[in-house]
């Protein structure tokens, strides 16, 4: 069930996350799935860093998404959020991260995911 709903986001992905991507900088290439949605030493250390100094949210990432190759990398984390005060409700959003040739590590975008806009089974009958 996990594949089945991390590929309907990664659909979701490539087709909104390039676009918001655009939105801040030229791109050079298309988006590449994972091959494994594992979520890497690696990948927690650029999250950490692209978060480092932001506060009052909290992002654990669940999955890795995919990359895009640029000047640089762009990547897509899937992650659960949640504001830092006691018994906040935790949402899911997609983290959009630039890592330059240098390492430098920055945000492009925290995509809100509306899980129930992707599932229009049923809609019609409601």
């Amino acid at each position: 069930m996990m594949k089945k709903i991390l590929a309907i986001v990664l659909a979701a992905l490539m087709l909104a996350g390039a676009a918001c991507a655009e939105e801040t900088q030229p791109l050079s290439g298309g988006w590449t799935p994972a091959e494994d949605y594992a979520v890497t030493e690696e990948i927690k250390l650029l999250l950490n860093k692209a978060m480092d100094g932001m506060s009052g949210v909290g992002y654990t990432p669940v999955a890795y998404l995919g990359s895009q190759v640029v000047a640089g990398t762009n990547h897509a984390i899937l992650c659960q959020a949640a504001v830092v005060y006691p018994g906040a409700k935790p949402y899911w959003v997609i983290v959009y991260l630039y890592e330059d040739l240098s390492g430098n590590v920055s945000i492009l975008n925290i995509a809100d995911l509306d899980v129930g806009a992707l599932c229009t089974y049923g809609a019609a009958e409601q």
